[in-house]
């Protein structure tokens, strides 16, 4: 077994709904076919999850990512931290322990992914109080897996069925978008989207730009920043060889990768492109850390502290992020082989 086939899972927030997420994902049939399964975490926080959840696989502790194959239809293996004592954190509390114990499971996680000894990585759900509380600042996935892997431009790519929206400026308005539309920063945000998308085993990948004018595109209606700055990164990628298109109307270029016209769309800030997704009645879906080693995210932000400790909460949008891992994990096996 290849360990670029391996995906390992963090453990996400322990005083949350992240360990039960993960247990009732790797419960499911559709998951366990997919291939090796790998916990980053602790054994210990996995087990009192088990309790809530009603889950019967048994927790096997593994010394390194190579042994996961071996238990990847018989039970959950587990790369053991031992960083957290599930007798000592509250469920639905912010806790400094819970914190590091999120953040050391992904700076390890991350590791395996830099020296290729897994092939993808999906984080579980973490607590962005509980990081602070522990002396991590940082607003989320993408600022934290960014510094560990030392790609401090990478971003975030929504994927939601066929419909992939990458973003030049992640979580800021328009208003605040305006200010970093940029065309080195959209350039780069294309060569990073182009490699995301390939990693996916499309080879010649179609991307289409956003403009931040409503009429981008339609009749030449251009404002300031299309001819400023949208339009000569446009030319400038395609220059460099990508298949780059635009800028057009946000909706335009959503409707028109959606119904497969282009493989991603990029859009100049983070509500164009998930209020966009949203209005096509797409409103669930994952996120790929552009840039990175294969690393990827599932979309329930935060820690659900209401259902922590019923095992109520949904793992739906973590299977799908699996789902989306192992297809990236075979193409990174398959060009490797």
């Amino acid at each position: 077994m290849s360990s670029s086939s391996i995906i390992a899972l963090t453990l996400g927030d322990p005083a949350g709904t992240g360990p039960e997420l993960i247990l009732k994902a790797l419960a499911q049939p559709e998951v366990r076919a997919l291939g090796p399964l790998l916990v980053v975490g602790d054994a210990a926080v996995l087990a009192r999850a088990q309790r809530y959840t009603g889950t019967t696989l048994p927790i096997r502790t593994v010394k390194t990512a190579a042994d996961a194959p071996a238990f990847a239809a018989d039970g959950v293996a587990v790369l053991d931290l031992a960083n957290v004592d599930a007798a000592r954190h509250h469920l639905g509390r912010v806790d400094p322990l819970c914190g590091q114990a999120a953040y050391e499971s992904i700076r390890r996680a991350t590791e395996l992914a830099l020296a290729d000894e897994v092939g993808a990585i999906v984080t579980s759900a973490i607590n962005k109080a509980a990081l602070n509380a522990a002396g991590h600042h940082f607003d989320g996935h993408t600022g934290l897996l960014a510094q560990l892997c030392g790609a401090p431009g990478a971003t975030m790519m929504l994927v939601a069925d066929q419909l992939r929206v990458s973003h030049v400026s992640t979580h800021v308005s328009l208003r605040q978008a305006i200010d970093r539309v940029r065309p080195e920063r959209i350039v780069k945000v294309l060569q990073l989207t182009h490699a995301a998308v390939r990693r996916l085993g499309i080879a010649q990948p179609r991307l289409a730009v956003a403009g931040l004018n409503p009429h981008a595109g339609e009749g030449g209606l251009f404002g300031d920043e299309e001819e400023k700055f949208i339009a000569p990164a446009v030319a400038q990628a395609r220059a460099a060889g990508l298949d780059a298109h635009g800028p057009f109307a946000g909706d335009t270029i959503f409707f028109r990768t959606l119904q497969g016209e282009f493989d991603a769309a990029v859009a100049m800030y983070h509500d164009q492109g998930h209020v966009a997704a949203k209005m096509l009645g797409i409103w669930r879906g994952v996120n790929v850390t552009l840039g990175l080693p294969i690393i990827r995210t599932s979309v329930e932000h935060g820690t659900d502290f209401a259902n922590a400790g019923t095992g109520r909460g949904d793992p739906r949008s973590l299977v799908e992020a699996i789902k989306l891992a192992a297809r990236m994990a075979r193409h990174r096996a398959s060009v490797a082989a």
